[in-house]
């Protein structure tokens, strides 16, 4: 087979513990997850779930044992996190029932949803896509996937960003609004999910900018700490 551009390399994070790979697919990630995160984006808690995505080339693999350096990205001035849990897809499925959703589940990983928060303000209210705000290159730092087989259930695992040694985010993730189960059934309504696709599940509240020099260090109970300066 010959290729008339250069192929790029695929979009991959390793496995903790192994030198296995896991191949990214699609990231799909659902807005407004956490009561109290949506009621200070505007919203008022439990509605319609909804969903944007990522390229898989957003991927920022960081590994457990370094500080990675994370670009301020171009064309923006309001640059910020959102610490989120990654679910990650390893059977194929389309119309999956809630009872049967964790059977399509690989692993799991800790993820940040960045954000050009002022290029994703000014495509609402345009009433635009909010790709130039959330589908960039890099937007989508992400640790090791950790086997469900060695995770077990995610249950009311604490969740926690800090940012200069500062918490701005702290929950447990139970307090989804909508469940890993009830995330699958409804993307897979729309979507044929394939294995290496990823799951965002949204982030709580306290999202804020981000400065050159900051270090973040965010932490979900059971899946390590991901520690990243903004350079």
């Amino acid at each position: 087979m010959q290729f008339v551009v250069p192929v790029l390399p695929p979009a991959v994070l390793p496995v903790l513990g192994t030198d296995a790979l896991f191949p990214v697919h699609r990231i799909y990630c659902v807005g407004r997850n956490y009561v109290e995160h949506a009621i200070e984006m505007g919203g008022t808690g439990r509605e319609p779930p909804f969903f944007f995505m990522k390229p898989a080339d957003a991927v920022f693999p960081v590994a457990y044992d370094t500080v990675a350096e994370l670009p301020y990205p171009v064309m923006t001035a309001d640059y910020q996190y959102e610490l989120e849990l990654v679910v990650a897809i390893g059977k194929a499925g389309k119309d999956i029932a809630a009872a049967d959703a964790m059977q399509h589940v690989w692993g799991y990983a800790i993820g940040l949803d960045m954000t050009r928060r002022d290029l994703q303000a000014e495509a609402k209210s345009l009433r635009r896509p909010w790709d130039t705000g959330k589908a960039f290159e890099q937007s989508a730092p992400i640790g090791p996937i950790h086997p469900a087989t060695d995770i077990g259930t995610v249950g009311s695992r604490a969740i926690e960003l800090r940012v200069n040694g500062h918490t701005r985010q702290k929950s447990t993730v139970d307090k989804l609004i909508w469940s890993i189960e009830e995330m699958i059934l409804f993307l897979s309504q729309y979507f044929l999910l394939q294995p290496g696709d990823l799951i965002m599940t949204g982030t709580p509240a306290g999202v804020a900018a981000l400065s050159k020099g900051d270090l973040m260090e965010g932490e979900i109970e059971g899946l390590g700490k991901l520690r990243l300066r903004i350079v």
